[in-house]
């Protein structure tokens, strides 16, 4: 489990098809802190962690993920968010993030206010945000400041800004998205209740 809190960013230093499946070898300020058959989300994508040549390690993505993520679209030299799981006696400073990505989005618009940025998101309906919750984009934990029915922004500060990738998020971006899974559990619950 996660919290969307990102640890720090890692470098994509080259990625390998074989078969469907694809090798991606990242770098990281704790490469050296890994060990193989660890989680570590990227992205929000929770990825195992296959072998370790520091500074460098491996994770190994089948088609799935590559085709519910944007983990296909990165190059080499793109940065990701990174986070390990979180311990048992960690404090949980963002939301319940499980890795498990639901969909990807596209951010339309970037608004810049004298110091933080307002970031606006598109994604196929089905899923509900609401104002004031939690939404995971590319793995970081944020609070929805507007919400529509396939759509939603959020405010974005420095520190976040600078310690993310949201500084290199351009608009018609990708970012993948998970949505709040107590908000799934309503969701399902109310739908399964209608259709009765």
């Amino acid at each position: 489990m996660f919290t969307g809190i990102v640890e720090s960013m890692g470098v994509l230093e080259s990625k390998q098809a074989h078969g469907s499946n694809v090798d991606f070898w990242f770098s990281s300020p704790f490469t050296d802190e890994l060990k193989v058959d660890q989680s570590v989300a990227h992205n929000g994508i929770c990825l195992t962690v296959v072998e370790i040549k520091s500074p460098q390690y491996r994770v190994t993505a089948i088609q799935e993920t590559l085709q519910k993520t944007n983990l296909g679209d990165l190059a080499v030299g793109h940065k990701v968010n990174l986070e390990r799981c979180m311990p048992a006696n960690g404090r949980f400073d963002g939301h319940i993030v499980q890795g498990h990505v639901d969909l990807t989005g596209i951010c339309t618009s970037i608004k810049t206010h004298d110091g933080s940025w307002e970031y606006h998101f598109q994604y196929p309906a089905g899923h509900v945000t609401v104002e004031k919750g939690s939404i995971c984009v590319n793995g970081t934990s944020l609070t929805v400041v507007e919400s529509g029915v396939d759509t939603f922004s959020v405010a974005i500060i420095p520190y976040t800004y600078e310690h993310t990738i949201f500084h290199q998020l351009n608009v018609g971006d990708r970012v993948n998205l998970e949505f709040d899974i107590l908000g799934k559990y309503m969701q399902k619950l109310l739908a399964r209740q209608l259709a009765q």
